[in-house]
């Protein structure tokens, strides 16, 4: 029974350490509709993840440089990787550059989020 238990907890461990990464594509969602949710993040956790793969990697650098240019992120860390991913049109494994970027919370950006929260941003892109 205490190995259950231990899995148990070693999981919500894990489960935990996942909850403030947000895997960015570049084909989804529009880069601001990232910029916003990072924001909502950071509020929620002081740090988040931004991880992507390919051609969505740009996408990842753009997000954290225009929160860090706007104050609102400092760089924690920066992770480079390539992983295989199984392609199904191949029928063969494929290399995937993937990176990994850590943004934590400036000193004012709480200050920050309610001066842009008084200016009627509505968080939604569509100011």
């Amino acid at each position: 029974m205490d190995e259950i238990t231990e899995g148990v907890s070693k999981m919500n461990v894990a489960e935990f350490q996942k909850k403030n990464r947000i895997q960015v594509s570049n084909t989804k969602k529009p880069l601001f509709f990232y910029v916003n949710l990072t924001k909502r993040y950071m509020q929620q956790y002081n740090e988040v993840e931004l991880s992507a793969l390919g051609m969505a990697i740009s996408t990842v650098v753009s997000i954290a440089e225009i929160l860090k240019n706007n104050g609102f992120a400092v760089e924690k860390k920066i992770m480079t990787s390539t992983v295989e991913i199984k392609d199904d049109s191949r029928g063969r494994p494929v290399q995937k550059a993937k990176i990994e970027i850590v943004l934590g919370k400036t000193a004012n950006f709480d200050e920050l989020m309610a001066a842009a929260h008084e200016d009627g941003e509505n968080g939604n892109g569509d100011d």
